[in-house]
């Protein structure tokens, strides 16, 4: 008796998760009626963009139609245009989301009409004639970051100091990888600047990583509220889009939400 008892608790409990799991799972599946359904991920210096493998699968499991734009890193005007590329395959508005240099690539793109909002993942948000570059005048990248430009103006990350700057959370292993497959930046890509900036017109979020040595967290504090983002602080290195997939997951999809929301009351 004792042991049905058990059996039944035991079977009540587990269905209780599976009830819970189903609902959770309901609750961030996008309903049908929601404008916004795109979303587009711009990587940053030093990688490429399948780093965003964790995100994509958060998003897409949820619905969203998710496409990974692949930078050349070879010049700003070429890696907005790669975006422009990505943006004009879109059917219907878009979410334009951009990690770290990635920011600026977004801050220019992002007037693209496709373009609804934009969500900053541990990115630089230039203004009008602003770099990427200047941005760090004043708060300049922490010690532990060091890039190292070769004879012909592209740059990479110090191997030895590669995973403390960039990549602290991630294992061993992962961190070797990502210090392994570099891509270099042509370096003059920092001192580009940009010709627009999306964030005056489209509603931003940002996502700051309170552990990020390759910017500083005050600096990417500072750039969030002069672009009026919604700010989420995640405990996180550089990096936050690999070792925390489902939080960034969870702000491009209330940033698309909300700009569905907003597009709804409006009409």
């Amino acid at each position: 008796m004792i042991k049905s008892a058990g059996k039944i608790l035991v079977a009540a409990a587990a269905a209780a998760t599976l009830a819970s799991c189903a609902q959770a799972q309901t609750l961030r599946t996008i309903p049908d009626d929601q404008t916004v359904r795109n979303v587009v991920l711009v990587h940053g210096a030093f990688a490429d963009g399948s780093g965003w493998r964790g995100v994509y699968d958060e998003l897409t499991g949820r619905g969203y139609r998710v496409t990974i734009v692949q930078n050349p890193l070879t010049s700003l005007e070429d890696d907005v245009n790669a975006t422009r590329r990505v943006l004009a395959r879109q059917e219907g508005p878009s979410i334009l989301v951009g990690h770290s240099y990635g920011g600026t690539v977004i801050t220019e793109a992002g007037v693209d009409p496709n373009v609804a909002g934009l969500v900053y993942v541990s990115a630089f948000a230039p203004d009008v004639g602003e770099s990427t570059g200047q941005q760090l005048a004043e708060i300049p990248a922490p010690p532990e970051f060091v890039i190292e430009p070769g004879p012909d103006g592209f740059g990479f990350i110090n191997l030895e100091k590669f995973r403390q700057g960039f990549a602290a959370d991630v294992s061993e292993t992962d961190a070797a990888f990502l210090r392994d497959s570099q891509v270099p930046i042509n370096m003059a890509n920092f001192a580009a600047p940009v010709t627009e900036a999306a964030w005056r017109t489209r509603p931003s979020w940002a996502v700051i990583a309170t552990q990020d040595r390759a910017i500083d967290p005050r600096l990417l504090r500072q750039m969030a509220e002069r672009i009026d983002a919604q700010i989420v602080e995640v405990e996180a290195s550089h990096v936050p889009f690999i070792t925390r997939p489902r939080e960034i997951a969870d702000v491009i999809d209330q940033a698309a939400r909300s700009v569905s929301q907003s597009a709804t009351q409006s009409n």
